[in-house]
């Protein structure tokens, strides 16, 4: 290992980041090193910018792709090397915000039903009925299912933060059937080795493979039911505010996106075809009209 590899190791664990973090970080200056066959300390300013081209026109990065190695690149310059004026002029590029991909409660349950590992399919069950991301569902233990308050405790989610959300009695039920049956020890949901969760690749897999299996034609991963238990909360009524502590968003920003996709308010919209319509069967008719 290099020493400027090192260190950035060491200094994004010193700053708390993630190891999924660390390994992309390291991964994209490693990537930035080889294109140019040299330390990246020895690159300039204009070295970064060509690379961050060719990563849009050849290798044809998508936008957050391409917004990660920025991110890591910047991280790098600044703080490793103390060299900020390096990427200081280098913006991100501006992306759209695809609506996400929605199943529908219907659409649920026939993805469940196509699924033949019991474990697996208790595992999106899980991340449905509590609006879960894949990693959290799986790094579950079995002391984060509080029975007595009906909450389920998420430990070090997205950027650190622990959280709770809902534990459906429904689910507790099913829990509680599935662990008489698979005896976990610690984790909720291990792998292949006791001590340690389930991989999210393998969850990843047996997704879609149960999306085949089911028919759906839609785009189908784990993340997909937690974009479908927002929508279907929305649906029901249940306050932006609220499904924000339950997702654990920073901010309401990006809760909000789930109010573009929620059927319950696109049904509930009157068009003005329709009032234009109703106003006119309220008038008289030309030939009503008095001489």
């Amino acid at each position: 290992m290099t020493p400027l590899r090192q260190r950035l190791i060491e200094d994004l664990t010193l700053r708390n980041y993630s190891p999924k973090t660390i390994r992309l970080y390291v991964d994209h200056v490693a990537r930035l090193a080889r294109y140019y066959g040299k330390s990246p300390d020895r690159l300039s300013r204009d070295d970064i910018r060509r690379y961050l081209l060719y990563l849009v026109e050849e290798r044809k990065l998508a936008v957050g792709s391409y917004q990660q190695a920025l991110a890591a690149f910047r991280y790098f310059y600044r703080w490793v090397l103390k060299r900020g004026d390096i990427v200081q002029d280098i913006r991100s590029p501006r992306s759209g915000r695809p609506l996400p991909v929605v199943l529908s409660p219907a659409e649920v349950g026939r993805l469940f039903a196509a699924m033949p590992s019991y474990k697996h399919r208790m595992i999106l069950t899980t991340a449905y009925s509590a609006g879960l991301r894949i990693a959290e569902t799986v790094n579950l233990q079995l002391t984060d299912i509080d029975s007595e308050r009906m909450v389920i405790r998420v430990r070090q989610g997205k950027r650190k933060k622990d959280r709770y959300t809902v534990l459906s009695p429904v689910l507790l039920d099913m829990l509680r059937n599935y662990w008489w049956a698979a005896r976990p020890e610690s984790y909720l949901f291990p792998g292949r080795r006791r001590d340690r969760p389930m991989s999210v690749s393998t969850v990843q897999r047996a997704c879609k493979d149960a999306q085949a299996r089911a028919g759906i034609e839609k785009e189908v991963t784990p993340h997909t039911l937690r974009h479908s238990f927002a929508t279907h909360l929305l649906e029901a009524g249940t306050d932006v505010r609220v499904l924000q502590a339950l997702l654990g968003h920073s901010s309401i920003r990006t809760t909000s996106i789930y109010t573009h996709v929620s059927n319950r308010m696109i049904r509930e919209t009157v068009s003005p075809l329709d009032r234009l319509h109703s106003s006119e069967a309220t008038e008289p008719s030309q030939s009503e009209t008095p001489a």
